[in-house]
């Protein structure tokens, strides 16, 4: 139990712990079964952009099974509310509140609901925020965490831990991280914090040091913290790729080291902990039809996958899912050269070109020179060794080097892709430990078994953390306005007798009579409304 839980939290947590309960001693041989899928601690992790292809190049590639391999226990159907192919943000949000949502939108309810299966019901309530397993791991008293190679306050890792009608929000999605008092934050995303880049000018790296963070920046001081409160920012954006980062980026930790120093961290806590890990990048990649970056960081993400897996055998007392969330690229192993020949061609035919590249895409494009007088290293470095002659007038002529390069590549390895965008595939899904989901489910049921196996119920927990807040003061009678004053801040305000109390927006905060009391979940505001728990309407009922 986390020494300093706060009154708010232990009257939510109770409520939400009697809300579960429905069992008569005539139940308890179900009773005991149900405990049996209880779980201490949750690790979700989730590769972005990963398709199917992606996954057995990679296998191919490394020359041996993927961690992933031992755990594969079902599938994922991925889309959204509105589309058979999803964006990351409703992706996230599916997974991490077990809600269905929009293009864009981050942790709140969808305006449109379109796609067979999907509950018409959901769009009745649009940019809704709804509680997430994260908050109610924290609110259960679970340590809590999120890892990302992308910035922080990418699209999935704020479905995670915040709530916003469009994943660009990121000045709104770092002020809630912040605020959400999270043990571990671990990824990129340090110009977010940094007051000369947000609108509301607000300094979140000194709110982080004064809530007792250790603030980490390199790999070193990851490794050498002996904090039980870790914030790592290692990148004022996104981190490397793990094929790049040993020679552009040496200071950085890799997926693997971060996974492993937040299960170290975490696992302090008696109550257990929840843990949310995303390899952010093989999307990135993908969306350039870089397929080097897209194996660098799906093997990067398998060796996370094996530092939880590993934790967990030992732990016995942890689930573990691993998803991607979207398919990406259109990729395949065989294209038009294959049409005629695919049935005698040989797994070499298509790895040994990728494994000519020594860079990934992205990392050979930094070692271009302004005047692109190294072209033909840099394509080298890409693997396009020895080029052809037809392949050096590509490369010299190209007005779109990195367009070219991995088109070329990709016909050395006989790899096709699609698109440049998303798809819409059916997934693999890795599960293990007591209550992990099996077979081919929705990816909100990723949410629904994460939160029942640590006790409680999103629905249930979604009532008690964001309620209307005007609607609800009313019925107490108390008076309520908006203080837009600072329109990067603005402020809830609620009078009801002598009590006046404020609500500043993405904050855990509530200063009643000039008094600061920290609650257990942040303040929303969405499509203009703001949103609150119930025990934070019942402290101003009371009026202390």
């Amino acid at each position: 139990m986390k020494l300093n839980k706060k009154v708010v939290g232990i009257t939510l947590a109770s409520t939400l712990a009697l809300g579960s309960l429905g069992f008569s001693s005539a139940n308890e041989k179900v009773e005991a079964k149900k405990d049996s899928q209880k779980a201490k601690n949750v690790i979700v992790l989730v590769m972005d952009g990963v398709s199917s292809s992606t996954t057995t190049l990679a296998r191919w590639y490394k020359g041996q099974p993927l961690a992933m391999d031992e755990i594969l226990t079902g599938g994922v159907r991925t889309y959204s509310a509105e589309s058979a192919i999803t964006d990351s943000a409703p992706a996230g949000t599916a997974m991490a509140t077990g809600n269905k949502s929009n293009d864009k939108f981050v942790g709140v309810l969808p305006e449109k609901v379109a796609n067979p299966g999907v509950d018409a019901d959901l769009a009745d309530n649009p940019y809704k925020p709804v509680a997430n397993v994260l908050e109610g791991a924290k609110i259960s008293g679970k340590a809590t965490g999120i890892i990302s190679t992308s910035e922080i306050q990418h699209a999935t890792p704020a479905a995670f831990s915040s709530h916003a009608a469009h994943r660009s929000d990121y000045d709104s999605i770092a002020e809630q991280q912040v605020y959400q008092d999270m043990d571990v934050v671990l990824g990129g995303g340090k110009n977010s914090l940094l007051d000369e880049n947000r609108k509301d000018g607000e300094n979140l790296v000194e709110v982080i040091d004064n809530k007792g963070y250790d603030l980490v920046e390199t790999r070193d001081e990851l490794l050498n913290s002996k904090s039980s409160k870790l914030w790592g920012s290692f990148a004022p954006s996104a981190l490397a790729y793990d094929m790049d980062r040993e020679q552009t980026n040496p200071d950085e930790p890799t997926l693997a080291e971060m996974t492993k120093k937040a299960i170290s961290t975490l696992s302090k806590d008696k109550d257990g902990f929840f843990l949310f890990v995303e390899g952010s990048k093989p999307d990135w990649a993908a969306h350039a039809n870089d397929p080097i970056g897209m194996i660098s960081d799906t093997l990067s993400f398998d060796a996370a996958v094996k530092e939880a897996l590993d934790f967990a055998k030992k732990n016995k007392n942890t689930m573990i899912v691993a998803v991607s969330d979207h398919g990406n690229s259109g990729i395949s192993i065989g294209n038009q050269n294959t049409s005629g020949s695919y049935s005698s061609i040989p797994v070499s035919t298509y790895i040994d070109p990728l494994k000519e590249a020594e860079m990934t895409l992205e990392g050979a494009l930094k070692q271009l020179k302004s005047d692109k007088s190294n072209v033909l290293e840099v394509a080298a470095l890409y693997g396009i060794d020895n080029p052809t002659q037809e392949e050096t007038k590509a490369i010299n002529q190209s007005k779109d080097l990195g367009k070219t390069l991995v088109q070329l590549l990709a016909n050395r390895a006989n790899i096709g892709f699609t698109t440049g965008g998303h798809t819409g595939e059916d997934l693999f899904l890795y599960s293990y430990g007591p209550g992990s989901p099996t077979g081919l489910v929705e990816n909100t049921e990723i949410a629904h078994s994460a939160a029942k196996a640590m006790g409680f119920d999103l629905k249930k927990l979604d009532n008690q953390v964001f309620v209307n807040a005007e609607a609800e003061f009313k019925k107490i009678g108390a008076k309520v306005k908006v203080d837009s004053a600072d329109a990067n801040n603005p402020v809830l305000v609620v009078t009801k007798g002598k009590t006046n109390a404020q609500f500043p927006v993405n904050k855990n905060v509530l200063i009643m009579n000039g008094k600061e009391i920290d609650l257990e979940t942040v303040t929303v505001q969405s499509n203009g409304e703001f949103y609150i728990s119930k025990e934070a309407i019942q402290l101003v009922k009371k009026g202390k």
